[in-house]
């Protein structure tokens, strides 16, 4: 979305409408899963000031 390396997947756990329109994350998202050795949580926050109380 933003050209910039880092983001480059960012959006995969962006669900609503809006961040994915806005390129930004608004709600809190986690996606677990497990491989053989590990446990893994990946948890998707919101930076944007205004989001800060969704989490």
């Amino acid at each position: 979305r933003s050209g910039k390396g880092s983001f480059k997947y960012a959006w995969v756990l962006d669900k609503l409408k809006a961040e994915r329109e806005r390129g930004i994350t608004i709600d809190i998202a986690l996606w677990k899963f497990e491989t053989p050795k590990y446990y893994v949580t990946v948890i998707d926050a919101p930076g944007h000031r205004d989001f800060i109380k969704n989490m």
